[in-house]
């Protein structure tokens, strides 16, 4: 009596099963008990009324022996109905080491230890079959004994269920005598073709239909890249329009400070003429005409007070005088930009000074423009020859002066608010 016997043997109930108590695998007998010890190293073995279950599968007949291979089984193949054959098979479980009688040795050549055990017939067909698909001698055979040569899917399938069992590329064997004759082809050649015909569609089928998943997969991955960049080209617009919501402040601030700025020389030069003429001081609390009553009564708009206010002011002016015409206005300014340019970069060479009125192209882009010219002779330039020429002497040269008209023909170019103020 082995060492499970004896650690069962003291349980009074009858049971029909041997239940693991370090892992809770049920098993059929004794030396399943022993085999399962040898493999798991376990040892605490009780007798159960629990049978274990004999699940047949409908399709395939693979037998299951608990509800996890049944449900593992299904997911594999899609095979959902099984048979429970589980109250055939259960019967009262025998503690006792198997006796080896010799009269029903020599009646029953099954139990001989010596018995001859050879290689099981199957359907030759099938097996070309699943050996023409890749699967080796020895699998393709055990995938068709152990299906029962049942058809092409059903060996397929056990293949896929058992492929990590250890012992699925040994050549199965199966006493000789257990072997009455052939097994029978279970298709004929056109119930076979048939049968791969319907394999082939249904794997047509579920390409078919992976295909339209993915595609559904893309079409929604489209989608959100689609939402994703509407949402960065709001956000983009969004900081734009801040960008020029700023810039125009920026603008009104440069323009208060700048009439701030002629508002303050007006007093002072106010102040100057009253002191050269005698009078006493204004008092601070004396009413000022309103800039509105001036123009009124005739006086003239206060002409900017430095060279980069007059340029500021030409420039807007320009711009006012043509402002259906942002392209053409913009031009006059890059040409500009250009003459003023040249003149900076290269004071010693005449022909960069030098331009006559009269030229085409100048009288398109600056010359017809009201403030063009006006700009230019901020900036030093002066006619000569009746009128002909627009010249800036050598000794006319500012660098100052070029710098700063280059500095308001770049913001007047950049900034769009420029002039609208």
């Amino acid at each position: 009596m082995g060492w499970v016997e004896r650690n069962c043997i003291e349980v009074k109930m009858a049971g029909v099963s041997l239940k693991c108590g370090d892992c809770g695998a049920l098993l059929r007998s004794v030396e399943e008990a022993q085999e399962h010890a040898e493999l798991t190293s376990h040892s605490n073995f009780s007798e159960s009324t629990e049978p274990v279950l004999n699940l047949v599968c409908s399709i395939c007949s693979k037998p299951c022996r608990s509800k996890t291979e049944s449900d593992l089984h299904t997911k594999r193949t899609g095979h959902a109905d099984f048979v429970d054959k589980t109250s055939e098979a259960a019967k009262p479980i025998s503690l006792e080491a198997p006796k080896v009688d010799a009269t029903q040795t020599s009646q029953n050549p099954i139990a001989e230890q010596n018995e001859e055990m050879v290689v099981p017939e199957v359907d030759k067909k099938l097996f070309e079959e699943l050996e023409s698909m890749g699967f080796s001698a020895a699998r393709a055979t055990r995938a068709l004994h152990y299906s029962g040569n049942a058809g092409l899917e059903a060996a397929v399938s056990w293949i896929v269920e058992h492929e990590n069992d250890p012992d699925v590329d040994q050549m199965p064997l199966v006493p000789a005598n257990s072997i009455t004759e052939a097994p029978k082809p279970s298709l004929t050649p056109e119930e076979l073709k048939v049968k791969q015909q319907e394999l082939r569609e249904r794997a047509r089928k579920k390409k078919e239909e992976e295909e339209k998943r993915m595609e559904r997969e893309r079409e929604k991955e489209r989608i959100r890249i689609g939402k994703e960049l509407l949402e960065a080209k709001r956000i983009e617009e969004e900081n734009e329009r801040k960008r020029l919501l700023a810039l125009r402040k920026a603008e009104k601030e440069e323009e208060k400070r700048a009439r701030e700025k002629i508002k303050q020389k007006l007093e002072e030069d106010k102040a100057e003429r009253r002191r050269r003429l005698g009078l006493p001081p204004e008092e601070p609390s004396a009413a000022k005409p309103s800039p509105v009553v001036e123009e009124k009564k005739g006086f003239l708009p206060v002409r900017p007070a430095t060279k980069a206010e007059q340029m500021r002011e030409c420039l807007r002016s320009l711009k006012q005088n043509h402002k259906e015409d942002d392209a053409k206005v913009k031009r006059a300014f890059q040409t500009l930009l250009t003459y003023v340019g040249n003149v900076a970069r290269n004071p010693d060479e005449e022909k960069f000074r030098k331009i006559r009125l009269s030229n085409q192209s100048f009288q398109e882009r600056v010359g017809s423009l009201k403030g063009g010219i006006e700009f230019l002779e901020i900036c030093g330039f002066e006619k000569i020859d009746g009128g002909e020429f627009l010249f800036c002497p050598r000794d006319k040269v500012e660098m100052a002066v070029l710098n700063s008209a280059g500095s308001e023909l770049d913001s007047a170019i950049k900034n769009p608010f420029f002039g609208v103020l």
